[in-house]
């Protein structure tokens, strides 16, 4: 694993990889600017994971199943995590009401701000890492009060005029009242003003934010190896535009998932405060993980809750299952 962290050729060709990806998914896939549907949305998922696992076989090959294995076991935490995600992209849309064909713009120029913020989180928990054995104890007991909390708490609702960064935001930046398509900023009387895309662009990133502080900690969990740790963070990340749009419409329905990410988090905390006393090797760990993932959405479908469905979420303010909060939309 140390071989992995220290090659610096690993760094920029992937790094190389990831931009180019970039660069080809809005400069030639999304250059006019267009409603991304389920069917797009679930090749480009398909695509996404494809590459991930393909850079896993990468892994196996050069350096054996335990490496491959450890990658797969961090990817999935994180996608597991992106998906909760998802439902507080759905709840900030939905509140601002943000144009179906911009919202692919606002994702985008998202992640590329998620990129740069998990790179300097992971950066910074190499070092602690490095320096401080102990922070692996604040790591694991940050995991097992989030899953608890995650468990326990009530669903809030979104109420967008209370929201400290939605409030700082307009106490700060000049801002039009109305969309001017897919501009974050436009000149008005000769004023240069934010749009409310903007803002749902500052809620995005502030939301990816709180995530990272979840899941760079969980990963550590798993490997020690900022590549692979970095790499299964970006695999997730460039993936989960396409996972919005394809499960956006049906999200509510795993309103199960949230248990299921719970448990995920005590686990790997548990696992980083008795790292001293048990070991659990890679394999039974992703076998867990996606077990668990696994019966949590299962369970969702299993037994739906009453008059649950999207629509029903949109008309009678349902509930979403996640941790972050109910579905309220502007007026």
């Amino acid at each position: 694993m140390i071989g992995i962290a220290t090659n610096m050729w690993f760094w920029v060709i992937f790094i190389a990889f990831v931009l180019a990806m970039l660069a080809l998914d809005l400069g030639v896939f999304h250059r006019k600017v267009h409603v991304v549907h389920p069917k797009e949305a679930s090749i480009w998922v398909a695509v996404w994971v494809g590459l991930a696992l393909a850079f896993a076989g990468g892994l196996f090959v050069i350096y054996g199943h335990h490496v491959a294995l450890t990658f797969l076991t961090g990817y999935v935490i994180e996608e597991s995590l992106s998906i909760d995600n998802i439902f507080v992209m759905v709840l900030i849309f939905e509140y601002f009401k943000v144009p179906a064909i911009c919202q692919h713009r606002v994702l985008f120029y998202g992640i590329l701000g998620a990129l740069v913020m998990r790179g300097l989180f992971i950066g910074i928990g190499t070092v602690l890492l490095a320096r401080f054995h102990w922070v692996i104890y604040v790591f694991g007991a940050m995991l097992i009060v989030t899953g608890i909390r995650m468990a326990l708490k009530q669903d809030e609702e979104f109420e967008g005029e209370k929201n400290p960064v939605v409030r700082g935001a307009r106490r700060v930046l000049p801002l039009s009242p109305d969309f001017h398509g897919k501009h974050f900023f436009v000149v008005q009387n000769g004023r240069k003003m934010a749009t409310p895309l903007f803002l749902v662009l500052v809620l995005v990133e502030i939301t990816d934010l709180v995530f990272a502080i979840d899941s760079i900690p969980a990963i550590f969990g798993v490997t020690r190896d900022p590549f692979i740790v970095f790499t299964s963070n970006i695999f997730a990340i460039l993936g989960l535009r396409s996972l919005y749009f394809l499960l956006a419409a049906v999200v509510d329905r795993f309103y199960l998932l949230k248990y299921g990410i719970a448990m995920i988090l005590t686990f790997v905390g548990a696992k980083m405060l008795g790292e001293n006393w048990f070991h659990v090797d890679v394999l039974p760990s992703l076998a867990i993980i996606l077990g668990v993932l696994g019966a949590s959405i299962a369970a969702s479908l299993i037994w739906p809750r009453r008059e649950q469905g999207p629509r029903f979420a949109r008309s009678r303010g349902e509930k979403t299952g996640s941790l972050f909060g109910s579905r309220t939309r502007r007026d």
